[in-house]
């Protein structure tokens, strides 16, 4: 397989200014140069993105992910080594920051696709179909000012996805919009990768990246740590971010005493494993795999499910089900089942935790430990995040 992009042996540096001589003057004055530290955000990095896959580049803050993602868009220049790209290329890094508040939607797309590279030609033949997309066809003549932050992103994303670029490069945009304008958005990257085309993906979501992507690249601190399949990499990341110390560090997304830890959730329906889009009505099953590194009488297992702009659905857990676990020791498994999943189209991230008998004390909780999307079967219009099987009759 080609590789769409080729990066060999980048590094990237910057100047950190302790103090700094702002004007010629300044310097004379103060009769010294600028004193700085070098900070390298990307160092000696080599990988290559295939052709027609969809690539995450994970890590923690200030990994390098988002510098080395500026560098492959020629944003950011390397000190050292070359970038390489096989196809046109558009980075969707800040959505709508081209727009102009005094101009119309409509103004806006042409301003803003313009300048992604698209000719008015083009942007004549999907102007129909970015305006759809984004959803706020009722104010597309109005001035973008008057747009709420969601219309006004959605506007710019639906921009940004239609310039059908070969490399399309996406950095944490993927939260944009209501469940089901995130679920359209999913369903649009799964349309460019069968087009052939290729995805670069930057988010700190791990579930969202392992059900879009299909390799992945692990940064730290600006060095390259794994690349290989998403689901070797990323289950080596989040492994990396779990605290077992029985310190807390809420920013990691995981915290406890560590007696007892989670070690991963599979989604299962039909009895296999969930790997696209479930339907409306449709059983689950959650399956916890944990380890107790003692024995703990009668713990407390519980799932958690939000949607993804963060909304909280639903908790389940056995002490509220009264459901006596006995205890455990080692390695084992516990399934909560759900014979009928009654929620609409959309994206939705589950959270796992073991606790004490009280359910007061937390051995360990797992923020996004996994994730699964949903499709409405009905053909009617519905909002909202559950289904409630209604009939109406008059």
């Amino acid at each position: 397989m080609n590789a769409a992009v080729s990066i060999r042996n980048v590094t990237k540096t910057f100047r950190v200014y302790k103090e700094r001589n702002n004007s010629l003057k300044s310097a004379v004055m103060r009769r010294r140069t600028a004193v700085y530290d070098t900070f390298t955000a990307v160092d000696d990095v080599s990988f290559e993105i295939p052709q027609g896959t969809t690539y995450a580049l994970v890590g923690d803050n200030g990994s390098g992910k988002s510098t080395l993602l500026k560098c492959i868009a020629r944003i950011l220049v390397p000190n050292k080594g070359e970038i390489v790209h096989n196809g046109r290329i558009s980075a969707m890094l800040e959505i709508g920051s081209g727009f102009h508040p005094e101009l119309s939607g409509r103004d806006n797309i042409y301003l803003n696709a313009s300048v992604l590279g698209m000719t008015r030609k083009e942007i004549d033949a999907r102007l129909d179909e970015i305006i759809d997309f984004s959803g706020v066809e009722e104010f597309i003549d109005q001035p973008v000012k008057n747009y709420s932050s969601g219309m006004y992103v959605r506007l710019g994303f639906s921009v940004a996805i239609h310039t059908e670029p070969d490399i399309l490069l996406v950095d944490e945009v993927l939260a944009v919009g209501d469940a089901a304008f995130q679920e359209k958005c999913a369903q649009k990257f799964i349309d460019l990768k069968q087009e052939g085309r290729t995805i670069v993906l930057v988010s700190h979501s791990v579930p969202q990246l392992k059900r879009m992507s299909d390799s992945a690249v692990w940064i730290n601190d600006g060095k390259l740590v794994k690349v290989g399949s998403a689901h070797e990499v990323l289950e080596a990341y989040s492994d990396s971010t779990r605290l077992l110390t029985g310190a807390d560090d809420t920013s990691q997304g995981r915290w406890g005493s560590g007696e007892a830890y989670v070690q991963g959730v599979e989604i299962l329906s039909d009895g296999r494993q969930v790997t696209g889009p479930l339907a409306t009505g449709d059983s689950v099953i959650f399956r916890m795999h944990y380890y107790a590194r003692e024995r703990i009488v009668n713990p407390t297992f519980s799932f958690s499910l939000r949607a993804s702009d963060g909304t909280h659905l639903w908790t389940s857990n056995t002490k509220g089900h009264k459901f006596q676990v006995g205890q455990i020791a080692g390695e084992g498994i516990v399934e909560l089942s759900i014979p009928q999943l009654d929620l609409q189209s959309g994206i939705f991230i589950l959270d796992a935790a073991i606790m004490d008998s009280t359910a007061q004390h937390v051995y360990d909780f797992v923020h996004e430990i996994n994730g699964f999307s949903v499709q409405y079967a009905s053909s009617g219009e519905s909002r909202g995040y559950v289904a409630l099987n209604e009939e109406w009759r008059i």
